[in-house]
């Protein structure tokens, strides 16, 4: 998510806050996912962010409210799932639709409220993948071992004869391509990456905020450092960012 917000922004500068302690959001209840939510962004808060951004599919399910009903009081606050189902409920009108996701996110049923509200007649099935978030976050992506376990996923009844699959969660990208491999062309992919992008964008210059700074600086925070989180990382902004571990709960 921040890749690309880097890329249709490059002049900005990002403030990255990684919850790895607690991952997997999706194994969390919503009553923790909320407070870690709310810890997050007063830290950002605290930073001097102009914007967040809440970049995970799970937090933005069950902490968005909590957060805009604090920080959005101040500053701009945009979750990961509205723009995605808008684009979605645009181009699929009366289609059918897929989820994969974390299995808070599944259970918290926001894909398919948001779409079916914006389209009625339009058909989501939706599919909790719990394995795919830890499996991404360890390295496993682009290898027999994913395509092993992504292909036992995709077969599931939910998932045949799909119009569109949504991506719900900011770690499937990078597995993005295995995912198209199995449809064939045949079912189209939507990695919500880049609609929140554009509506970062929009929000950032409706609102007078964008930066004109030619030197964006990249301060990234984890509460939790793994070398496979570096790694992975490293994918989206290679060289470019120093990772400080920072408990902020202590």
């Amino acid at each position: 998510m921040a890749a690309a917000i880097h890329r249709l922004l490059p002049g900005e500068s990002l403030i990255y806050f990684g919850d790895t302690a607690h991952f997997p959001y999706g194994n969390q209840s919503p009553q923790s996912i909320e407070e870690y939510g709310l810890g997050i962004a007063d830290f950002l808060e605290q930073q001097g962010c102009k914007m967040i951004v809440i970049a995970c599919n799970t937090a933005s399910a069950h902490a968005y409210k909590a957060v805009m009903k604090n920080s959005g009081k101040r500053i701009p606050v945009i979750n990961v799932i509205d723009p995605a189902s808008q684009e979605v409920a645009k181009k699929f009108s009366g289609k059918t639709v897929g989820v994969i996701a974390t299995s808070g996110t599944i259970r918290s049923g926001i894909y398919k409220r948001r779409i079916e509200k914006l389209a009625p007649g339009t058909r989501v099935n939706s599919l909790a993948t719990p394995l795919l978030a830890p499996m991404i976050e360890e390295g496993y992506f682009n290898n027999k071992i994913s395509t092993t376990i992504i292909h036992s996923y995709l077969q599931k009844k939910t998932l045949q004869n799909i119009d569109a699959l949504i991506l719900g969660c900011t770690h499937y990208p990078l597995i993005k391509k295995e995912v198209e491999s199995y449809y064939t062309g045949k079912t189209v992919v939507f990695d919500s990456a880049q609609w929140v992008a554009k509506a970062v964008k929009e929000q950032l210059e409706s609102s007078g905020l964008r930066a004109s700074s030619e030197a964006p600086v990249f301060n990234f925070f984890v509460s939790y450092l793994t070398p496979s989180f570096e790694k992975s990382a490293r994918l989206f902004f290679p060289g470019k960012v120093k990772f400080e571990e920072k408990n902020i709960w202590k």
